[in-house]
């Protein structure tokens, strides 16, 4: 598990925009499961971060200076760039925003990465349908309550995974889930069942390990399985092993379909998607939570907090206020 020794703060200086180039300052920062892979060597779909160099991954940043024409003074811009307050980055390497009158950290949240995954794995890949049973787990994280909620739109029957009763009555009552499992409490094949009387027809995962286990015994002929993370995993000690049921005799037996997936596999419908969650937002069809941590110097609190369970729906780090 990463902890505060697992970071350092640099001062650097900074050269003045060249042509083509944007100085900004960070307004936003988005901590996400994934970067923890990126603290290892092991072969991945990233390439690993370089111990010394700045983290990256989601910010939204106002321009203070621009040296092209494509950007201007004020604007706000999004893109995967390095942790820092303040930096110069080519234009091609940002894009502007805009949020509807939402806060900037909305196009890292309901207008992000985290609301496209959820669009992309609930409505490409688990393509749920009305009357079905659809199971997310991590469903009060910044992808799960976006996933359930994309379900419910379809009129399924929509259970969520959490890890306490405050993330289940969000999921249940602000949400519109209709039920929640805790597994904190323990026993949580039981809890399926009683949940899930009619089996399972899609699985939204996010978390892996023993979860899923109590998942595979109830999927449904023909159920769907996009697979978004395994969290659960993600912090294994040296030498400790992640192994459960084999999961082959189950995708047999219900002749499943257990796809995972990456957002950008899906780049081609990033226009479409948008449209339709900036309108559901805008119609109030789609609700969210972000948690915020004030600071720059928050960044390790917050990027750890999402391994321990802290946030309810993006975990983000608010560094400075737009001017």
């Amino acid at each position: 598990m990463p902890d505060e020794q697992t970071f350092q703060f640099t001062d650097i200086e900074l050269d003045k925009p060249e042509n083509g180039e944007v100085l900004l300052k960070t307004l936003y920062i988005s901590v996400d499961p994934y970067m923890r892979g990126r603290m290892s060597n092991k072969k991945s779909y990233a390439a690993p971060f370089e111990v010394g160099k700045p983290l990256e991954g989601g910010v939204v940043a106002q321009v203070l200076a621009s040296n092209t024409a494509e950007l201007q003074k004020g604007d706000i811009v999004r893109g995967t760039l390095p942790f820092q307050t303040h930096l110069v980055v080519s234009a091609e390497n940002v894009s502007k925003v805009e949020t509807n009158g939402l806060s900037p950290s909305a196009a890292l949240s309901v207008l992000g990465m985290p609301a496209l995954t959820a669009y992309f794995g609930m409505m490409h890949i688990g393509k749920p349908q009305k009357g079905e049973t659809v199971v997310v787990s991590g469903a009060a994280g910044a992808v799960g309550q976006i996933a359930g909620q994309l379900a419910k739109q379809v009129g399924a029957y929509v259970v969520g995974i959490v890890g306490s009763e405050e993330k289940a009555a969000y999921i249940t009552e602000k949400l519109g889930y209709d039920a929640a499992i805790e597994y904190k409490k323990g026993d949580v094949a039981k809890q399926l069942e009683e949940a899930c009387p009619n089996g399972i027809d899609v699985y939204y995962e996010n978390v892996g390990g023993d979860i899923g286990d109590a998942i595979w015994p109830l999927l449904n002929t023909f159920a769907r399985v996009p697979v978004c993370g395994a969290i659960s995993s993600y912090n294994l000690k040296e030498g400790e092993k992640d192994i459960g049921l084999r999961v082959q005799q189950f995708l047999i037996k219900s002749r499943a379909t257990m796809q995972g997936f990456l957002v950008g596999d899906f780049a081609e419908h990033y226009k479409d998607a948008y449209a339709f969650l900036a309108k559901g937002v805008t119609d109030g069809k789609i609700v969210f939570e972000e948690t915020i941590h004030d600071g720059f110097h928050a960044i390790p609190e917050a990027f750890t907090g999402l391994f321990t369970g802290q946030n309810i729906g993006k975990q983000l780090v608010k560094v400075a206020d737009a001017e």
